[in-house]
Formats: structure tokens, C-alpha cells, sequence
């Protein structure tokens, strides 16, 4: 007699777990809808921004006169992105290549776009004698230059070229090639003073 008791009280008690777990599992599923909703609303955005000296801009990125969450600069773009990674782009002159050299002694790092907010190279605030030609041995840059705290000496050089660059610093030297076409990238840390 107990059992037939028991049996239908097992049932209810199952039947009521599982309804439970089914509350459980739609809970689940709308807090997951909700918060996919909320993502959906934070999907980072991409602007063009406008300025009428990019040069500057690119500039006080690069020696932290303006700060971004992340700024970096390609051979077409410079990119700033703000702390909920919303990307605001700035179109680099048509004429003009922006190029980022950190020369070093012991250190480097591998890099293709440099990020100005980013990269650091080894020789902080040193004087370095900066020399550049073109392919006809016409001279663009002929002058002592300091690097800045990132260890990077900024330059902008005419777009579509191949240059010869040769640096010294301390007694040492190194030279190299740079090339400006839209493919190359705008970090320089394979020239290392020896």
C-alpha cells in the first residue's frame, strides 16, 4: 500500500524538479539574449575623421602631447581607437609617407605598422645623426635628430620611393634600405647601430 503512494509522490516531485530546470534553462537563455542585446549596442564604430593638419595629429600621438586608448598609423591610415575600441580613421596625404625608426643597440622589437601609442625602442632621447638619399643620390635629410621618449625619430618622406638611409650615433653606424609604396609598413627596428 505504500508504495502505491509512493510512486505518485516520486512522480510530482519529478515532474515539479523538472518544470524547475525548464525555468532555469528560459532564465538562462533571456539572460544570454539580453546580453548579446547589450553587446550589439557596444559594437565598436568606425568613423572617418577630418583634420586639417594630420602631420600634427600623427605628432602629438607619437610624443603623447594627445592620448588614445590605442593609436596606430599604416601607410594609408592612422587609426585611433577610445576605450570602447571605436575607431575613428584619418586619411594620410597622397603625396607624403609616414615612416617611425627606432634604431638600437641591444634591443628591438619585431614591427610592421608602428603604433604610436605603443612601441618602444631602446635609445631614448638620443642624438642621432640621420642621413637619407633617394635612388639618384638626391640627399631629403641630412641632420642630427633627437629620438623621442618611445626611442623613435618620426620622419615623413615622398610616397612610391626607395631610399638609402645611414645612421650614427656614439661612434656607431648602420645603414639600410627604406622603401615608402603603399605595401611597406611605417615601423623601422632592424637598423642596429654597431
Amino acid at each position: 500500500m505504500k508504495w502505491k503512494f509512493a510512486v505518485p509522490a516520486f512522480l510530482a516531485v519529478a515532474i515539479v524538479a523538472a518544470c524547475g530546470d525548464d525555468q532555469t534553462v528560459s532564465e538562462g537563455i533571456a539572460e544570454k539574449e539580453a546580453q548579446s542585446e547589450q553587446q550589439e549596442q557596444k559594437t565598436p564604430t568606425v568613423t572617418q575623421g577630418q583634420t586639417d593638419d594630420i602631420k600634427g595629429l600623427v605628432a602629438n600621438y607619437s610624443s603623447n602631447k594627445t592620448t588614445a586608448e590605442k593609436a596606430s598609423i599604416t601607410s594609408q591610415q592612422l587609426i585611433v581607437m577610445d576605450a570602447d575600441a571605436n575607431e575613428t580613421v584619418y586619411a594620410l596625404p597622397e603625396d607624403e609617407f609616414f615612416i617611425s625608426i627606432a634604431p638600437y643597440i641591444n634591443e628591438t622589437h619585431p614591427c610592421k605598422d608602428h603604433s604610436l601609442t605603443g612601441c618602444q625602442g631602446e635609445l631614448v632621447g638620443k642624438e642621432i645623426d640621420v642621413l637619407i638619399e633617394n635612388e639618384n643620390g638626391e640627399v631629403l635629410v641630412d641632420e642630427t635628430m633627437t629620438t623621442m621618449q618611445n626611442g623613435f625619430i618620426d620622419l615623413w618622406l615622398p610616397r612610391d620611393e626607395a631610399y638609402v638611409i645611414e645612421l650614427s650615433h656614439d661612434g656607431k653606424k648602420v645603414s639600410g634600405d627604406l622603401t615608402t609604396f603603399e605595401e611597406d609598413g611605417t615601423c623601422v627596428t632592424t637598423l642596429q647601430l654597431i
